[in-house]
């Protein structure tokens, strides 16, 4: 969001819910749930570094962008979206389809979803062909072939305006004057 001063925004308001646990404290929005904390504390009797522990903060893949020109320091374009482990890879793949491949945000965001969380490569469902699917297979990728749903969304400067853009996946859309 950027308001008529130029102030910008991007904030990941979901946190497990919407608005997390609808407490605010300095300025943070807290959590509703501990599930960003590994659910064992010990594995093969040594600790997990992400245990549920006082003092500890959970990981997180909270992700709210701001992206500066490079030159000018100049605002250009604010991108988040909800999805828990897979914000990182929406949001990844959302900003190297601008600043990378040189389309619009709009354009970015309705890529296929690709994802890699340690595990097999995810695929989006009615996404990737079987062409893409077989070579990755013949590389030694295990696949998973899912919906993935980002919800991304964001802002872009387009000349001396704005462009707003919503994964066409869910509800929302760009509106604004």
């Amino acid at each position: 969001m950027v308001d008529g001063f130029g102030n910008a925004l991007s904030m990941t308001s979901t946190i497990e819910n919407g608005f997390g646990a609808q407490i605010m404290v300095r300025g943070f929005l807290l959590n509703n749930q501990l599930t960003d904390f590994s659910f064992v504390p010990e594995v093969d009797g040594r600790p997990v570094a992400n245990r549920v522990q006082p003092g500890k903060r959970p990981r997180s893949s909270m992700t709210p962008l701001l992206v500066f020109d490079r030159d000018s320091g100049r605002f250009e374009m604010a991108l988040g979206s909800p999805g828990g482990a897979a914000i990182i890879g929406y949001v990844s793949k959302s900003l190297i389809g601008v600043l990378d491949w040189q389309l619009d945000l709009q354009q970015a965001i309705a890529l296929p979803n690709f994802l890699s969380r340690n595990g097999p490569t995810e695929l989006e469902q009615g996404r990737a062909s079987e062409a893409l699917q077989q070579s990755l297979r013949e590389r030694g990728h295990a696949l998973s072939v899912a919906p993935l749903t980002s919800g991304a969304q964001g802002i872009q400067r387009r000349g001396a305006g704005w462009f707003g853009a919503a994964d066409p996946r869910r509800e929302g859309v760009a509106a604004g004057d």
